[in-house]
């Protein structure tokens, strides 16, 4: 198709060839490290007058393939007069270079005694610095000359002279064929001089480095020599240093098709956009013809046959004369097999012919007196890659699927591709059939060592994924890949970050066996307990775990949309960890935990159980074994073989609340305000406390509390919740004022600590600089005043009160103030959770069965506590299942001694079981 189209072309150009695997290689298969490389400067004699042109090369081996010098014609340059060792020279070269150039040379003493442009110095001639050890060097007329060259600067690296040489510098190569020049590359396939370069016949080019900078040094031609770190192309299969040389290929003249490209780009979606509107069509702009040849055995073989007495001249097929495949009287391009069977000399099977080189490389074609041969060489790799879109529906031999399935959906991969596949597949896509072959394209980054390097098998830099399964398993492995960005962003491996995903998939195993004892000692059936079942019975924190589900379900499939997996997954760990787990889960315990059927029991089983099946399914992308295992044991045989099979979770409008959402969101903030204060006041969270106050600074959070005000006491644990609106005032809140005596200063002189100290004992009831200088009237003279920046104001709080602001989103909404003072009935209830909490953790110690009841022993050595303790009788043996209080016999039970705020308590347990079954 290509070929139809007039853009098969084999050309005599400077290509990318790696030495080591003796083919060519395209520009984008070539990858960049850094390397220690010669840094030399040469000096050419110039001829025809005094002096010598100074250039700079990191690549000695190419100096005896020099043809011509360039500079830039309107840039600066200098004849400077130096002197080293008693000798003195003049030497040219760019204004911008002359100090750092002749600092390399070790000169003790220079001064410019010309000033030229570039344009001055076009058409002086040199002398070949290695004329006698390469005898065959170029000689042709207009050779050895300085010319003009855009590639040339004068404030970059070197001397701004530049030494090309059109046998090897694609650029060199380019400025050379304008200006006319025959081409002499003395370099072979592998690296190896040939004949034509003389003394250095027979040597690798690198190998030769050294010995032509002694030669160079011999000659009087080095003025300096050293080593420089930089950028070079290595070969991206072997990662062997390449070498630039001009020889035969074939291309895809792709540069004939630029715009055709550049609006092809066009019919793409990327993510991320800047790939596409920046990275990717900046390569394109800038690619040149695509070599799709290379001199290798193993490959697609190019099906092209030329006459086998042709020489390696240039070949083109420009015309487009090529419907039938052939181009003129010196190309055949062959499309398919039927073509290939219809037009060989030889009898061959369209179906079965190997289309290796060991088969067609035997075949010839024969037409109109000409016998053909098919060239050597075979195609690039990524020519294969380049058709995958079509070539997958084995087209153009098979196009029943064509039309329905071409262009591709989807598309992903790394960054690099920029210039590898994306490529590849937009430039065969564009010049066979005029189109981009994918419509969406998703560049994701590289793996990164924790330490920032990058990932390498080759070079053993790597974190081996069996290692990260065995520690933390395959789950948790695809969770924290899955967790980052994958729009071009290269992903750092984090030991610590896959520990935190395992802990958000134990949060979530966690969740998932909390409700399973209680569910099977009820007989919980969620087949006939749905939802709609229990709808009238669902209380207000299952309506919100039922709503935040719905929001986590749109929020992931927006993120989805957007190629935003790590978004996604974001979202769905706050749901299950920070909603499910330390709130809803927490808000139910009690419900689930009551021994009478009760509907209100039914409905949070219902809740938790629909809450968990659309989680696992949302889940199942990223954590495929724990999703399949919950979702087996939750469904049973009433639902699909796997969760797999599941679609994906619809929003279910039904249960969308987005004020009770909001409501939560504020009392959650509230709650987290609460817990703060109680820390400062050293009030745990078991301890019930006689009321939180909380003082809101706008209404919408009023509007909230007073919805809700039952909810927000049970999780602040507060016997009442008094709410302060934004236009009220807190009666028992005062402020003070510290002042600053800097400021104070300079406005009261030598009064100013009088004045301070008055500020610092002045309670007020508003804190505005009005009340506080009513305040302090007594201290202030005619005409004084308080400035804003004398003072910042304090809140004062009562005794045995805490408070801490509270806010969404970075906003301040308000303050919680907890009070924390104790009343006998607080203290009884306060130890008495004490006590439950270990009798709790007694009972895991045994492994006990939720069910299984208990005798307990209590023993408390302060009097005052246990009386405080035993009004709490009932709520302890109702929480810890305990039938009977009695003493337990050592070795019967399990005996505990425990520190409860100072006071110690001895607890005893045995299961009455276990009692029974030794009576």
């Amino acid at each position: 198709k290509a070929a139809e189209r007039g853009l098969v072309e084999k050309g005599h150009r400077s290509i990318s060839q790696c030495p080591r695997c003796e083919t060519a290689i395209a520009n984008n298969e070539v990858e960049y490290e850094d390397v220690e490389d010669p840094s030399v400067y040469v000096k050419f004699d110039l001829e025809n007058r005094d002096g010598k042109i100074v250039i700079w090369t990191t690549t000695p081996w190419t100096i005896p393939a020099n043809t011509f010098v360039a500079v830039d014609e309107d840039g600066d340059y200098v004849g400077v007069r130096a002197q080293k060792d008693g000798e003195e020279e003049l030497l040219y070269l760019a204004e911008a270079k002359h100090e750092e150039v002749l600092r390399e040379g070790r000169y003790e003493e220079y001064e410019i005694v010309e000033e030229f442009t570039g344009e001055d110095l076009i058409g002086w001639s040199y002398e070949h610095p290695l004329a006698e050890e390469v005898p065959d060097h170029v000689d042709a007329e207009g050779t050895h000359e300085i010319y003009a060259a855009d590639y040339v600067d004068t404030g970059g690296d070197g001397t701004g002279l530049v030494h090309s040489a059109p046998g090897h510098g694609e650029e060199d190569f380019e400025r050379g064929r304008e200006l006319g020049f025959s081409i002499f590359c003395p370099v072979d396939g592998d690296g190896v001089y040939t004949d034509e370069a003389g003394k250095y016949a027979g040597e690798f080019v690198k190998d030769a480095d050294d010995e032509i900078i002694a030669d160079l040094d011999d000659n009087g031609a080095l003025l300096a020599s050293g080593t420089v770190q930089h950028s070079y192309g290595h070969c991206w299969r072997c990662d062997t240093g390449i070498l630039q040389i001009v020889t035969d290929q074939w291309f895809i003249t792709t540069a004939e098709i630029k715009n055709e490209l550049l609006a092809n780009i066009a019919d793409s979606e990327w993510s991320p956009d800047w790939a596409r509107d920046n990275r990717f069509r900046d390569f394109v702009e800038e690619a040149p013809d695509w070599n799709v040849s290379r001199q290798r055995y193993w490959g697609t073989p190019l099906p092209v046959w030329t006459p086998e007495n042709r020489d390696d001249g240039t070949g083109t097929a420009a015309s487009t004369e090529r419907a039938s495949g052939r181009a003129n009287e010196d190309m055949i391009v062959i499309s398919d097999r039927e073509e290939l069977a219809e037009r060989v000399d030889q009898d061959v099977d369209p179906e079965t012919v190997d289309l290796h080189k060991n088969t067609v490389d035997e075949l010839t074609i024969t037409e109109d007196g000409t016998t053909y041969t098919r060239v050597p060489d075979v195609f690039d790799v990524w020519l294969d890659a380049a058709v995958a879109s079509w070539g997958t529906l084995n087209y153009p031999e098979d196009d029943s699927q064509f039309d329905e399935l071409w262009p591709a959906d989807f598309i992903l991969e790394a960054h690099d591709q920029t210039r590898g596949w994306f490529w590849s597949q937009l430039g065969m896509g564009t010049a066979a059939l005029g189109e981009i072959p994918y419509e969406e394209v998703l560049m994701h980054g590289h793996a990164l060592m924790p330490d920032g390097r990058a990932m390498s098998k080759s070079k053993d830099i790597l974190i081996d994924p069996h290692e990260a399964i065995e520690r933390h398993g395959r789950d948790v492995m695809r969770l924290f890949l899955l967790s980052n960005n994958p729009q071009g962003e290269d992903m750092r491996f984090s030991w610590d970050g896959m520990q935190t995903m395992e802990d958000n998939l134990r949060t979530l195993w966690n969740v998932f066996r909390f409700p399973l004892p209680y569910m099977r000692l009820d007989d919980f059936d969620p087949q006939e307990t749905t939802l709609e079942e229990v709808d009238d019975d669902l209380e207000l924190i299952d309506e919100w775990v039922l709503a935040r589900l719905q929001s986590t379900k749109a929020e992931m499939t927006d993120h989805f949309e957007d190629r935003r997996q790590d978004k996604a997954l974001d979202a769905l760990v706050e749901f299950v960890v920070e909603d499910v787990s330390r709130f809803y889960v927490q808000a139910v315990r009690e419900r689930m935990w009551e021994e009478e059927d009760s509907a209100s029991k039914e409905a949070a089983y219902a809740t938790i159980y629909h809450v968990l099946r659309e989680t696992v399914a949302l889940l199942a992308p990223y954590a495929p074994f724990i999703s399949e295992e919950i979702y087996g044991t939750l469904t049973g045989d009433a639902e699909h073989d796997t969760v797999h099979m599941c679609d994906w979770p619809a929003v279910e409008e039904f249960w969308v609340d987005d004020q009770l959402e909001a409501d939560v969101a504020f009392l959650r903030a509230i709650e987290e305000a609460g817990a703060n204060a109680r820390q400062q006041a050293g009030r745990k969270l078991r301890w019930p406390v006689p009321r939180v106050v909380v003082v809101v600074d706008d209404d919408r959070v009023a509007e909230a509390v007073e919805r809700h005000t039952d909810l927000l006491a049970d999780r602040l644990n507060a016997r009442e919740v008094e709410l302060v609106s934004a236009e009220d005032r807190w009666e028992e809140l005062q402020y003070s004022a510290e002042a600053d005596m800097s400021e104070l200063g300079p406005a009261f002189g030598d009064r100013a600590g009088q004045v301070m100290n008055a500020l610092n004992e002045a309670r007020i009831d508003d804190p505005d600089l009005e009340s506080l200088e009513a305040a302090v009237a007594d201290h202030l003279e005619e005409g004084e005043s308080i400035e804003e920046s004398m003072v910042s104001f304090v809140t004062e709080t009562p005794d045995d009160i805490a408070g801490t602001a509270f806010g969404l989103n970075g906003d301040d909404r308000g303050v919680a103030y907890v009070d924390a003072s104790l009343t006998e009935d607080i203290e009884s209830e306060g130890y008495a959770r004490e006590v439950i909490r270990r009798v709790q953790e007694m009972r895991k110690d045994l492994e006990l069965d939720v069910e299984e009841r208990i005798a307990l022993e209590l023993t408390i050595d302060d009097d005052r506590v246990a009386d405080l303790v035993d009004e709490r009788e009932a709520l302890i043996r109702e929480e810890v299942r305990a039938d009977e209080l009695r003493g337990v016999e050592d070795g019967d039970g399990h005996r505990k001694e425990w520190d409860v705020e100072g006071v110690t308590m001895e607890i005893a347990i045995e299961p009455l079981a276990a009692a029974e079954a030794s009576d």
